[in-house]
């Protein structure tokens, strides 16, 4: 299947590892301009690198999503540079578990403010696209409750609550709105890498959680983004992908 990317415009937060890079690195296989951002100016340097080797233009810039004057000023100056923009990408997340006031305000500022920032100032933008897309990278934990509930379930909660709303909001104008719910996955930097050196019995006992038997891969869940994200799900609007491999048990309505 064409998923119809070639020189489209995207732009993902986060995007230097772990999911965000698997999703900047899909979308660029398939074609795409990307840009990408994140707090180290190393990574997202060699990300940048690695990202230009599949021939497509691509941008780089260090920030702090929580720096909303800093997000805006880069959306607009990667607009400008591409000439537009067709798809944005709200993947970092504060990944704050517990109940403190910090984790909790860190939490808000960081998964969904951002994100609101994001949608706020790519807007102008992709209202003049033909194929206009917003992915949020919610967590099956929006719906699940486990050992991170708290801010982080919460938060990712209000996105996918966020995104439908968008989609409702935004259809008069061909845009459409997506979230992705992940189920556990592991890649090196990520909280199940730190969960694998700090409790390896607790990290040993989670793939059998999961029926499948073990955690996802970041692309895995990459190519379900690239696909919701593309011109190709063009009748897809206020869908909250669920991808998990059946760990999740509720049903969806």
């Amino acid at each position: 299947m064409d998923l119809g990317l070639h020189a489209r415009r995207a732009l993902v937060t986060g995007g230097t590892k772990g999911i965000g890079r698997a999703v900047a690195e899909t979308l660029a296989a398939e074609g795409a301009a990307v840009a990408v951002c994140a707090r180290d100016a190393a990574e997202v340097e060699a990300t940048r690198r690695a990202l230009r080797e599949r021939g497509v233009p691509v941008l780089g810039r260090a920030l702090d999503v929580s720096d909303g004057p800093a997000l805006r000023a880069w959306i607009v100056d990667v607009a400008e540079e591409f000439g537009g923009l067709d798809i944005v990408v709200a993947n970092v997340s504060a990944l704050a578990i517990g109940n403190s006031e910090d984790t909790w305000r860190r939490s808000f500022e960081v998964d969904v403010m951002h994100a609101v920032r994001l949608v706020e100032a790519a807007l102008p933008y992709l209202e003049r696209s033909d194929a206009a897309s917003i992915t949020t990278i919610a967590s099956v934990l929006g719906r699940e409750i486990d050992f991170a509930a708290g801010s982080y379930g919460a938060m990712k909660a209000a996105l996918i609550h966020l995104t439908q709303g968008l989609a409702f909001n935004l259809a008069a104008k061909n845009i459409r709105a997506n979230s992705v719910s992940p189920g556990n996955t592991y890649f090196p930097g990520g909280v199940w890498e730190q969960i694998e050196r700090g409790n390896p019995e607790f990290f040993a006992a989670a793939p059998a959680l999961n029926p499948t038997g073990r955690m996802a891969k970041p692309d895995e869940i990459a190519r379900a983004v690239a696909f919701i994200a593309s011109p190709a799900a063009s009748f897809i609007t206020g869908t909250n992908l669920v991808v998990d491999g059946a760990l999740t048990r509720g049903a969806q309505y």
